[in-house]
């Protein structure tokens, strides 16, 4: 599997914050922290290294200290702002999703609505319905359904069989 730039970019962020926290932190409590293997974070420390973000030190025989640099915390400061930015993107997407949604919902005359999916984007759209005035129902009796898959919403109307199409 292949790692994103945006990948790269979060665990070097992650690690720049974890070594700025606790400098004596070891390869193997950076691994834990981010949750992958030794061998990523050395490609991460040795490439943080070379373009001069991190020193490392040696404070024992074995035991070595990772020092940001003051590059390095221009590129923590640079790669927070970027992280936000992205992150206040996605809240947007999913909000201006979540009300075309809620709209297409209140044209069909109806209050309330169950929301299928779990993880950030649900939790968007839930706050965005109450925010509209929808009652978020989690009984079979809805007639109106938000479903989310990853970044998609799709709204499924539930008619009943007496009811015209």
């Amino acid at each position: 599997m292949t790692t994103t730039n945006s990948e790269t970019e979060q665990r070097e962020l992650a690690l720049l914050n974890h070594i700025s926290a606790d400098p004596d932190a070891t390869q193997a409590t950076l691994a834990s922290y981010l949750g992958v293997a030794v061998g990523t974070i050395n490609w991460h420390i040795k490439r943080l290294i070379e373009k001069g973000y991190v020193k490392v030190r040696r404070a024992e025989r074995r035991k070595l200290k990772y020092i940001i640099t003051p590059e390095g915390i221009a590129l923590r400061a640079h790669l927070t702002l970027d992280y936000i930015q992205s992150s206040l993107s996605l809240y947007r997407l999913v909000r201006e999703r979540s009300l075309k949604a809620i709209q297409q919902i209140h044209k069909a005359g109806l209050n309330e609505v169950c929301i299928i999916g779990s993880g950030d984007v649900a939790d968007i759209c839930k706050l965005t319905c109450l925010e509209q005035n929808l009652v978020i129902r989690t009984d079979e009796g809805c007639k109106a359904i938000i479903r989310i898959e990853e970044l998609k919403l799709y709204v499924d109307f539930i008619l009943e069989e007496d009811e015209p199409v």
